[in-house]
C-alpha cells in the first residue's frame, strides 16, 4: 500500500508541472482571466463541461481554441443560432446511388463528434436543438435512426453563453444546465490586463500555443483525479453545503429558505468532489482542503439553483445567497 501511495504522490508530482506548463501556453494567448483558465481546467481534469457566461468579446471562443491546442483534443465549433436543427449537431443519414445503381443509407458525422466540442452562444439556439446535446453531455453517446453510435474519448462540451438579459436568447432547460460540472462566469478585464490585451493582439503576429498534453494523457489525468484522497472533514463540507442549498431540507440556510425556489441535487455534491480534486491539483496539492470547497461553491452550484419570484422582484441575487450559505457552513464547520 506504501507503495501504491508513493506511486501517487509521485504521479500527482508530475502532473502538476505538466499543468503549470499548459497554463503557461495557454497564457500566452489569453491575457489574463486565471481564475476562467483555471476553472476551465478543471472542468476537463474533471471529466466534465463547462458553461462560460459572459458578453461577447471576453476571449471566450479564444480561451476553448486555445485548450483545444495545449490540450492536445480534436475540436469543432458550432455557432448556435435560432434556426440551428438538432441534426446540424448530431448528423444524419443521407440516400447515395453507387456506380452499379444501387442504393444505400451513409451516416455523415456532425461536429459532435469530437473531443472537445464548443458550443458557441449555446442559449441563441432553440430549446428543441439544446436538448440535442443532452445525450451527448451525459451519456458520451447518440442515438440517431435507431443507432446508438459512441463518441470520441474524452468527450468535452464548453459552451459559451451571453447574459440572459439579451435579446434573442432562450434560457437553458434545468435538465441541461445540470449537466455542466462548472458555470465559468467571464468578466470584463481591469485597466492594466485590457492595456496588455491591446499591445498583444493588434500586432503583425498573433501568438500560438503550444501543445502540451495528448487525448490520451488527459484520460489518464482524470484517473489521477478521481483517485486522488479526499479527507473526511472536506467530504463532509460538501454534503453540508449542497444540503444546505435546498429549500425545503431541514438542513436549509434562512437566505435559502427565503430566496431560494430549487436547490442542487446529488449531482452537485459528486461535481463538487470532483472538481475540488482537479483545482487541488492545478495548484499543486496533494489533497483538497476547505478553502477549495470554498473557492468552486458558487461556479458548482450557481446554475443549479433559482431564485424565487419574490427573490428576484427585489434584486436578490443568486451569488450572494451562495456566498452567504458558504460562510455560514464554513463557520459552524469550525465550530464544530
Amino acid at each position: 500500500m506504501a507503495a501504491t501511495n508513493d506511486d501517487l504522490v509521485r504521479e500527482i508530482g508530475a502532473l502538476a508541472d505538466r499543468l503549470h506548463d499548459a497554463r503557461s501556453s495557454i497564457a500566452r494567448r489569453v491575457i489574463g482571466q486565471e481564475r476562467v483558465v483555471d476553472l476551465a481546467l478543471t472542468a476537463l481534469l474533471s471529466g466534465g463541461h463547462g458553461l462560460l457566461v459572459g458578453v461577447p468579446g471576453l476571449a471566450k471562443t479564444r480561451l476553448v481554441e486555445t485548450l483545444g491546442t495545449v490540450m492536445g483534443l480534436s475540436t469543432s465549433r458550432i455557432q448556435f443560432t435560432p434556426d440551428l436543427m438538432p441534426g446540424d449537431i448530431l448528423g444524419s443519414e443521407v440516400l447515395e446511388t453507387g456506380a452499379d445503381g444501387s442504393r444505400a443509407f451513409r451516416f455523415i458525422e456532425g461536429p459532435v463528434f469530437c473531443q472537445l466540442l464548443m458550443a458557441d452562444e449555446i442559449n441563441r439556439a432553440s430549446p428543441r436543438t439544446q436538448s440535442a446535446l443532452l445525450q451527448a453531455m451525459q451519456e458520451h453517446a447518440v442515438t440517431i435512426a435507431g443507432q446508438e453510435r459512441p463518441l470520441a474519448a474524452p468527450f468535452h462540451v464548453l459552451a459559451t453563453q451571453n447574459p440572459i438579459e439579451q435579446e434573442g436568447t432562450y434560457p437553458l432547460p434545468e435538465a441541461q444546465l445540470d449537466r455542466f460540472l462548472l458555470q465559468i462566469d467571464v468578466d470584463y478585464p481591469d485597466r492594466e490586463t485590457e492595456r496588455d490585451i491591446l499591445l498583444a493582439t493588434t500586432g503583425a503576429t498573433d501568438v500560438q500555443a503550444d501543445p502540451v498534453f495528448a487525448a490520451d494523457e488527459l484520460i489518464r489525468a482524470q484517473q489521477v483525479v478521481r483517485r486522488m484522497p479526499v479527507g473526511e472533514t472536506v467530504v463532509d463540507l460538501i454534503l453540508d453545503l449542497v444540503r444546505a442549498g435546498r429549500p425545503e431540507g431541514n438542513e436549509a440556510t434562512d437566505e435559502v429558505r427565503e430566496h431560494v425556489s430549487w436547490g442542487p441535487g446529488p449531482r452537485a455534491a459528486q461535481s463538487l468532489m470532483l472538481a475540488v480534486r482537479a483545482w487541488a491539483l492545478l495548484h499543486g496539492r496533494l489533497a483538497p482542503s476547505p478553502d477549495d470547497v470554498a473557492a468552486l461553491a458558487r461556479p458548482v452550484m450557481i446554475h443549479r439553483m433559482a431564485l424565487g419570484f419574490a427573490a428576484r422582484a427585489q434584486g436578490v441575487r443568486l451569488d450572494e445567497v451562495i456566498d452567504a450559505m458558504v460562510a455560514r457552513v464554513l463557520r459552524h464547520e469550525v465550530a464544530a
